[in-house]
């Protein structure tokens, strides 16, 4: 996915590794989170402060971010069209590399295959802003319902079908096939 034009705020979800990096490979940060991520994306309508718990584990290339985090989006249901929050659970783990290094300052070389979602700052900073708002989408149900059994809308008039019957008579013959209708 690609990165929404900038963002207007910092979200919180930059962490200073600077001491981790400095560790022995396996050295452990647990943090618990709670923040506010209202405005991470324009597609996305968060209703809740994004909460959870991170775990940090210093690997011999990086940091491995390890995260279970709940939030609460508003979606639009796929059959009455009637916005709903829907609650989303994430679980993340990914592996940040530092850009320099944390001894001597000097550049490290950076991977193409690395992205920059996944790079540590210069200041020894890692911004989760990017990947959890990746994570947000890979988490919306590509057919999100307001309700297991929605009815959704009629065909004919749009009446909410959940919420009332409609008077409409279908037509249960499509006109293409009437002459097979005549044949019964």
């Amino acid at each position: 996915m690609t990165r929404s034009t900038g963002f207007a705020r910092d979200f919180g979800l930059r962490i200073n590794v600077a001491q981790l990096l400095k560790g022995p490979t396996g050295a452990v940060r647990r943090l618990d989170l709670c923040e506010d991520i209202t405005g991470i994306d324009d597609e996305l309508s968060i209703r809740s402060p994004l909460a959870g718990s991170l775990t940090l584990i210093r690997t011999a290339d990086g940091v491995l971010v390890t995260a279970f985090l709940d939030t609460t989006i508003e979606l639009e249901c796929c059959r009455c069209l009637t916005p709903f929050a829907a609650p989303v659970q994430l679980e993340i783990e990914e592996e940040f590399h530092p850009s320099v290094d944390i001894h001597t300052g000097a550049r490290l070389p950076v991977l193409d295959t690395e992205e920059d979602a996944t790079t540590i700052d210069e200041q020894h900073f890692l911004d989760l802003s990017e990947v959890v708002r990746q994570a947000i989408f890979l988490a919306i149900p590509m057919r999100p319902l307001c309700r297991g059994d929605c009815a959704g809308l009629c065909t004919l008039c749009g009446q909410d079908l959940s919420s009332e019957r409609c008077q409409c008579v279908a037509d249960s013959v499509d006109p293409r096939l009437e002459v097979l209708k005549q044949l019964l």
